[in-house]
Order: C-alpha cells, then structure tokens, then sequence
C-alpha cells in the first residue's frame, strides 16, 4: 500500500465500492451507498434554504462557447476549462479518423469545437438568463448541477466532474453581502450538525499565472470568498467542502444583469460541494452510515 494517504483513502473508498475507478484520475462512479448520502445531504440544503422562497432552477453541465468567452474564465482558470468538441465531417473525414484510430495515433486531431464548453461553476448558467432589470427584492435561485474542472488527482476529494448545489443572490450591494454572511452562519451550523469539524477561513479562487497571485491577494484582502474546511485526508490541510462568495458587480456588468434603479446587480452564492461533504463525512463517522450517531442520522434522514 502506498504511503500516500490520500492514495490510501482512494483506495478504501474503491474496496468499499463507494467510488468506481473509471481509469482517468479524478473520475469516478459512485457507489449506491455513496450516492445515498449525496441525495441525503442535498435534500438536507434544499430544507436549509426553502425559508427564502428560492426559484429552483436545474441547468445541464454545459455552457454555451458564446455565453462562456464573455466570462474572463479562460483568463483566470485555463488549466481548469473543458472544451467540447465533436466529428462534422464526411464520409472521407470519416474514413481519415477510423484509419488513425486503428493505427493508434490521436484520432481526436480535426474535431471541430461545438457551440457548447463543460460548466465550471453551477452558477455560470444563471447570469445570462438574467440580463435585463431584476426586481425590487432581486432574485435569489437555488441550482445544482454537475460541474468541470480539469485537474486530475489521487485526492479523492478532488474530482474532475463533480456536483455542486448552490444558492445565488442577485440584487443591491446589500442584498448581495447579507446572502453571502448569513449562509456562512448556516453552513457552518449545517456542517456541524452532521458531526463534521468545520472551520470558516478567507480563501482566493485559483487564479493561474503571475497575473492571478496578485487578483488572488485582492481576493482575500477584500474578503470577498470564504471557504469552510473539513479534514478528510490531512488535519493541516483540510478540505474545503463549502463556500461563500460575494462578486460585487462581476456578472451584473458581464451580463447586463440591473437593479431596479438600473445599477449593476451585484451577486453572490454559497456552494456545497456534494461528493466532498459524502467523502468528509465517511472519513469521520465510518464506511456504514446505520453506524453513524443517531443525531446525525436524524438530520439527514438516514
């Protein structure tokens, strides 16, 4: 056995047939235990935010290239996006990519880009659905979705396609930063009360390059994005399995997204990331959720 731990935690979930290894880093079925858990929790979120009324809405885990390249997120994530392409060609383009499969080369060399790129965020299908005047007591929707990134890892807790449910407000300034703080304070109780020992700290998202270290200190020096961290592998690298972001008036200017008296909506959203929250809370109370304790079992209905 590697003395990898994160290895070594990968290899549990497999043997336990929680995770199903596909054969690509970072990808995975997932086990009907394991699968219960996530739609335990996920029903757990959606009574957590019903109080606020939510539009629910469910995007597929696509994005269109055209809606995508308003974003600035092939400026800031490139090592993370996944582009979607696919065969238009004829019958000789398609006799040209069989010979090069059977000889064993790149037959994938000719596939044009599709109108459509893998979503890196649930939210990111929201906001061009948005443009336009939002009303007086702005909008506040509930999404999940399945969402891309291209990093490919032994950290189990590091997928490349994994789900995320999200609550996004779009509205004033102050609408915006009330949403973000008050579902700091319900995160961290929710992951409390499945036994999960939560720690709230200032983050940055990843930003890539030199030009992204300098966007990243902006980013915590504003205390614009905060994360709550779990130990599922390592306890002096916990895992952040929740955040809380406030993007002032980011997608509002992108999108043309206006308050109702026509300055840019700003917007902000929680996230909960579902596999990691299942992988945390396996880490911590054990492979048999009927052993877990019961008060955590009484919460998410197991």
């Amino acid at each position: 056995m590697s003395g990898d731990p994160y290895q070594t935690y990968l290899a549990e979930l497999i043997d336990a047939r929680l995770l199903i290894p596909s054969g690509v880093r970072g990808v995975y079925g997932r086990g009907g235990a394991f699968e219960e858990i996530i739609e335990r929790f996920d029903a757990y979120v959606t009574r957590a935010g019903a109080d606020r009324q939510p539009e629910r809405i469910r995007f597929p885990p696509l994005l269109t290239r055209a809606n995508y390249s308003r974003t600035d997120h092939m400026e800031t994530f490139p090592n993370l996006m996944g582009s979607v392409h696919s065969f238009t060609g004829d019958d000789r383009a398609h006799l040209g990519l069989m010979n090069r499969k059977a000889a064993g080369e790149d037959w994938s060399e000719g596939l044009p880009a599709t109108e459509v790129m893998l979503t890196p965020a649930a939210c990111y299908p929201l906001y061009p659905t948005a443009t336009g005047t939002l009303p007086a007591e702005g909008r506040t929707v509930d999404l999940q979705s399945y969402v891309f990134r291209h990093e490919p890892s032994d950290d189990p807790a590091r997928m490349q396609i994994f789900r995320m449910h999200e609550y996004v407000r779009l509205g004033t300034p102050e609408q915006a930063l009330e949403h973000r703080n008050e579902w700091l304070r319900r995160a961290d109780e929710m992951l409390k009360a499945v036994g999960l020992d939560v720690k709230t700290v200032v983050a940055n998202d990843p930003f890539f390059g030199r030009g992204g270290r300098v966007m990243a200190a902006t980013q915590r020096e504003q205390e614009l994005k905060f994360e709550l961290v779990v130990p599922i592998v390592s306890a002096e690298k916990p895992t952040a399995v929740a955040s809380s972001n406030y993007h002032m008036e980011h997608f509002g200017h992108i999108f043309e997204i206006r308050t109702a008296d026509g300055a840019f909506a700003h917007t902000a959203c929680v996230g909960f990331g579902l596999e990691r929250i299942a992988l945390a809370l396996f880490r911590t109370h054990g492979f048999n959720s009927l052993r877990w304790p019961s008060d955590v079992r009484n919460t998410l209905g197991i």
